[in-house]
Order: structure tokens, then sequence, then C-alpha cells
């Protein structure tokens, strides 16, 4: 009675001053609600508990002699079976595969594929294939090498082709996604190389580009390329054509690498603000005159190496001379780029391989593992990105139908124009290698001039006084 009394006799006496108390209570219990209510939108993560796991010592690689070379690439490849790294050598390149479980110090005579007369400068594992490994040099040449299944016994120096069509160092190569035989080559003469390995021959030239190229990227199902320039643009490419279908020249973004983020029609690329800060971008792959949104990442100067899963829809960002892996989740929605977690790790990394998905250890619910190459120790370091579940069932959520082994398309049928998916396997039933792919080409011999119609020399930037005459 006394309450109402009081409310009663203050309504009669301060009517404005109640109405004003009224509307601030009435203002707080709302955002009270609001509040309460409010959860941080990561928490709806299957994947907000992602950690880092170092592999034991003794199931580590050590005593490679990894190559001191300051070309921006990762110098290392891995499959299902083997594990190569490009190494430091006097007199040509080489690099040393080693069976992915062949853990501990290896010998410093271990056996070789040597065969360049310049460094090398990339290697990439044939994915519908795990004994083919093409490579490329500061000799201008692509070759592609086929390695025993039982490891290497002697050095390897005869390559089951030798593939010759730029004029300048070839610093990338990336095998087709989904069609086998295909390969692309990008060398310092600015052009891009489309190689159909059945004949031992390039089918196609990209020549939009006016500067070196960076980085290569391809969409789930190979019919669109992404690249980076020293130019400062980003390019989407129909690679059969050669046409550019987007291009994107940002000020506030200059961009090192591109990925394309599997079927959600969007490119991520790192690179360095105006401010010369490290920072990603997001971008709509059909529409490349503004950026998503951009992200400042931290100050350090090294270059940021972007990795996708396109299964969980997380992102890795590695930053070369430090040993950190940022990772975050994409969404098609605001906020777009959901930030997890961070491994730390204090010895700096020089390049990262990756495993492909089927050789994961799916028990121990690991969704990804890096390879980390510590260039001061010699030494290759496992990380196993592992989500923390209590149940050993195989868990269906974190791993769904991925790219298989075996290709969707033939050469001829890819470049006939046919676009088409990866093959897709489960990883429930294990890992099972299909039927191994046959190389028939005979050794090229080093050509010039027209070949299938593309004049190699046409428009050759001179050289540089860093590369290896042919």
């Amino acid at each position: 009675c006394c309450c109402l009394f009081v409310i009663f006799f203050s309504c009669r006496l301060f009517p404005c001053r109640l109405k004003k108390l009224f509307f601030d209570i009435m203002d707080f219990s709302r955002s009270l609600t609001v509040l309460m209510s409010w959860r941080p939108t990561y928490r709806s993560s299957k994947f907000r508990n992602v950690y880092g796991k170092v592999a034991n010592r003794e199931h580590c690689f050590e005593g490679i002699p990894i190559t001191k070379n300051v070309h921006d690439n990762h110098f290392c490849a891995v499959n299902n079976k083997f594990l190569a790294i490009v190494t430091e050598s006097a007199g040509g390149g080489s690099f040393v595969v080693i069976p992915v479980t062949q853990f501990g110090r290896i010998d410093p005579h271990y056996p070789k594929v040597c065969g360049h007369q310049g460094n090398v400068l990339d290697i990439k594992w044939n994915p519908f294939h795990d004994n083919i490994i093409a490579s490329c040099s500061e000799d201008s040449s692509v070759r592609i090498w086929e390695v025993p299944d039982d490891g290497l016994r002697r050095n390897l120096t005869e390559s089951v082709l030798e593939l010759y069509g730029h004029s300048r160092r070839v610093g990338l190569i990336e095998w087709h996604p989904t069609t086998s035989g295909i390969l692309f080559s990008a060398g310092y003469d600015y052009k891009i190389l489309i190689w159909n390995l059945e004949i031992g021959e390039p089918v196609k030239m990209i020549d939009c580009h006016t500067d070196v190229i960076l980085c290569m990227s391809f969409n789930t199902e190979g019919s669109l390329l992404a690249t980076s320039c020293k130019d400062k643009k980003l390019r989407v490419i129909e690679p059969r054509s050669g046409k550019v279908l987007q291009e994107a020249n940002f000020k506030n973004h200059k961009v090192n690498r591109v990925v394309f983020l599997g079927n959600m029609k969007r490119l991520l690329t790192t690179g360095v603000s105006r401010w010369n800060t490290r920072q990603i971008a997001l971008w709509d792959q059909e529409d490349l005159s503004m950026p998503i949104i951009e992200e400042e990442i931290d100050g350090l100067s090294g270059l940021l190496f972007p990795f996708y899963d396109a299964d969980t829809h997380m992102l890795y960002l590695a930053g070369k001379g430090d040993g950190n892996i940022r990772y975050y989740e994409i969404t098609l929605e605001k906020p777009y780029l959901q930030y997890l977690m961070e491994f730390r790790s204090p010895a700096p990394q020089k390049g990262l391989g990756v495993m492909p998905k089927h050789g994961l250890d799916v028990g121990a619910c690991e969704v990804f593992r890096f390879y980390k190459l510590v260039t001061l120790k010699g030494l290759i370091e496992p990380i196993s990105m592992i989500v923390p579940r209590r149940s050993e069932t195989y868990q269906e959520d974190i791993y769904p139908m991925t790219p298989g082994t075996e290709p969707a398309l033939s050469a001829d049928e890819w470049l006939s124009g046919i676009n088409r998916g990866p093959v897709l396997m489960s990883l429930k039933e294990g890992y099972n290698r299909p039927n191994k792919l046959v190389f028939k080409a005979p050794v090229k011999e080093k050509k010039g001039g027209v070949v299938n119609g593309i004049d190699l020399l046409e428009n050759v930037p001179p050289r540089t006084e860093n590369e290896v005459l042919p």
C-alpha cells in the first residue's frame, strides 16, 4: 500500500519527470533483454574448438638440407605416399622424395631427384597418381617424374617428360583439379602455358599479364582460373580461351596470393594495405570492383599463405617467417569471416605442405594437416588440426563427401569445352587408389617458335641477371 501511495503521489506531483523515468526503465529493460539473448556468432560453429597438434619428435623428418632460395613458394609437396622437399644443392636443382611414414633423421646421402640445370622453384604431386610429380626450375623447363612405389634407391635423373616452352624461368605449376594429364605452368615471361601431357606439348597460352605471375588458383571444377600478378591486378580467367572475365586493381589492397573458396563463388586474397600491414580481402568472383570485406591481420612483413578447406569452410593463414597459423570459418552471410583461433609456434616456417583429405586420420578427427619446413633446423614438422570429439565413431558432419582420386575428365574432353565437378569419395570406408595413370608421351626436345599455333617467342620480356640461360 505504501508503494502504491508513493507512485500515486509522484504521478500527481512530478508527471513529466516520472514519464521520462518510465521510458528510461523501458529502454534499459529492452537493452538488457537483447544483451541476455545475444550470443557470439562463433559459438554456433562446430569448429570453434579446433586445435593444432604438433607431431612428436620421433614422427618428424630431420636432417634435410632445405633450400635457402628466397622465391615465395612452399618448396614442399605431400600426398598419401610421399613427402617431397626442395633441397639446397650446387650445380643444378634437386629435391628429395621420402616415404611419408619414414620418420626420423634422413641420411645426408639420401637419393635425390636431380636433372634440372637451375634451382627448382616449385613441385606438385599429380592429384590422380601418387607416384607422379611435376617440377619447374630456373632453367625454364618443366619436368614430370615417376617415383617407384618403394621410393628412391638411387638418384633419379631421367624424367618421364621434359617440357620446354617458356623463354624464362618457370616459377609456378598447377595440376588441373578434375582432368587427367593437364598441367598449367607460369613463367617469368609473363605467360601461362597449358600442357597436354598425353602429347607432351603446350596446347593453349594465356598471355594477358603484364608482369610476373605470383599465384594461380582454380575453382572446384577447373572452369575458372584466378591469378595474382606483380602488376597489382587480380584476374579471373576462362583458361581455355584465355579471356579475362573479371579484373581488379584495388589501390587499398596489393594482392599477393589468391584462392577460390570452393563453390561459394568467392575469392580470398592476401596482401598488404597502403600502410604496409598484412591484410586479407574477400571478393565476389563475378564482381571484382570492390572487395566484400577487408581485414587487417598484423604489421609483420612476411608473405601470408592462404589455405582453404572446402569441406569445413575453414581458412588457414600462415605467415612466411613466423610460426603462427590463424584459422577462420567462412560463411555466405555476415560477418562472412569468423576468427576461430591461432596456432602458435616459436620456430619460423619457410613453407608448408598440405596432406590431401584422403591421407588424414579420420579416427582422430583430423581435418587438416600441415608439413612445416623449418630451414634452420633442417626439420619437417607435421601439424594436425583436430576437432575434439568424445565419440570414437566416424564423424560424418565434419567429413562430407570430398574430391577423390579419380579424374572426372580426360584431357581431350576438357579441351573440347566440357566442365565437370570432381568425382567425390567418402572417407568412411578408407582410401582406395584407382588404376595407375600411364604417361606414354616421349621425352620432348627443347624447342622454340610455333607449337600448336602458339608463338612461344612472341613479346618475350628481357631476362634478369639472376636467371639461368638455357
